[in-house]
């Protein structure tokens, strides 16, 4: 049979487990026969209808966690494209033919992306497995080994729903831990000399996921400024601590270096001596008032913008080594120059901002550009605030993004 012989809608209608299509917005975009059949409403009570408004927590049990996991895990895969298994679930249905009573149901879901042309995520693919009956059959005359295994397996799927809630909220205590240590190392906002600047962060959805970003911004001698990023590889608490030692280190190295290449050799030196440094990526830039120059140095980190007065963006990709403690032994490090006039902006960001599973860097760095040229005559501020509302989707992602924006 040919491919476009297949009849695709008919293929969809038929598969034997629970399917739905779901729009970005979690409305019901198309179910399959069988996910009418087993959750009791017709096709018509549930197309274009919003899921929760359907299927909402059972609101006498206050301790319903059904459709709170299913929203946390359908808006992971929105912001990552990338597919999650959900543990199985305990979600109670209100019954049709006895409305205010709840059924116990339990599920085992499957969420994933479909993506369009653009790379965005256009549909979510909804897949359940319904294990009700096998559950209800705990607790009922044993029968056999069929039975006790079956009683086994309830008590399991208990065991893991306890551990997955403890799990989330040990990484939500560690997700708090995590950020208050990150803004305790981070610098606050403040002027730098008489020029215009802003700075965010945007922590990662997840907790483990969290604090491998930094920036720095320092005064040095004459009108000039040290503006650094950089991302450690590791997440979590340690990642945090290995990034305050690398931005400390090289906030201290750039007051004293001759310019931005060799401070990252004296951070790339440092960074062999850390354990979980390895791998970083850290950009360092030098701007100059006096001369109306930039001098930067890069290793392995996403190239700065440079928007000009016009609304062209450039990119700052001259100067690019690879991440710290890549070479086996101390390696000179690339530099370049360029010149800049008033009213440029220079942006240095982390790959949080413009990086996705399954979308080539070049997308994101178009969208920033597109984004910068739009904004153009923002001041610093309102620019960093307009650049994360346009390249970072609402439900977050799962890595740091770091962001500072200078006005030159």
């Amino acid at each position: 049979m040919s491919e476009t012989a297949i009849d695709y809608a008919a293929v969809f209608r038929a598969l034997p487990a629970l399917v739905a299509l779901l729009t970005p917005e979690l409305t019901y975009a198309d179910v399959n026969d069988e996910f009418v059949r087993a959750s009791g409403r017709p096709r018509e009570e549930l197309v274009g209808r919003y899921l929760f408004d359907v299927f909402p927590d059972n609101p006498n049990d206050p301790a319903a966690t059904g459709s709170r996991n299913l929203r946390a895990s359908l808006e992971r895969v929105l912001a990552t494209g990338e597919r999650d298994t959900m543990a199985l679930q305990r979600y109670d249905v209100e019954s049709l033919e006895r409305p205010g009573e709840w059924e116990e149901r339990y599920w085992s879901p499957v969420n994933a992306a479909v993506e369009g042309p653009d790379g965005r995520v256009d549909l979510l693919l909804h897949r359940v497995e319904e294990v009700t009956e096998l559950i209800r059959a705990h607790g009922e005359p044993a029968e056999g080994r069929t039975r006790v295994l079956e009683a086994e397996l309830y008590m399991r799927a208990r065991e893991l729903q306890e551990v997955n809630e403890r799990l989330r909220q040990a990484h939500a205590r560690e997700r708090e831990v995590a950020l208050a240590l990150q803004r305790a190392m981070l610098p606050a906002p403040r002027p730098v000399g008489n020029h215009r600047t802003a700075v965010r962060y945007r922590p990662a959805t997840g907790a483990l996921n969290v604090c491998g970003d930094w920036y720095d911004l320092i005064e040095l001698p004459g009108d000039r400024i040290g503006v650094s990023v950089g991302d450690v590889v590791g997440h979590g608490l340690e990642a945090a601590g290995v990034m305050g030692q690398l931005r400390s280190a090289l906030s201290a190295a750039s007051r004293v270096a001759e310019g931005p290449a060799q401070a990252l050799e004296v951070l790339d030196r440092y960074a062999h001596f850390v354990d979980g440094a390895e791998s970083t990526t850290a950009l360092t830039a030098v701007i100059d008032w006096d001369r109306g120059w930039i001098t930067y140095s890069s290793a392995g980190h996403p190239p700065p913008a440079l928007l000009r007065g016009d609304g062209t963006v450039e990119f700052l990709d001259r100067a690019t080594d690879p991440p710290l403690d890549a070479h086996a032994e101390p390696t000179a490090r690339p530099q370049a120059t360029l010149g800049f006039t008033g009213g440029d902006t220079l942006v240095l960001y982390t790959d949080g901002l413009v990086e996705r599973r399954r979308r080539d860097i070049d997308t994101g760095l178009a969208a920033l550009a597109a984004s910068l040229t739009r904004h153009r005559d923002a001041a610093p501020g309102a620019l960093a605030d307009a650049i994360l509302r346009d390249l970072l989707p609402p439900q977050g992602v799962t890595d740091d993004t770091a962001l500072v924006v200078v006005r030159l």
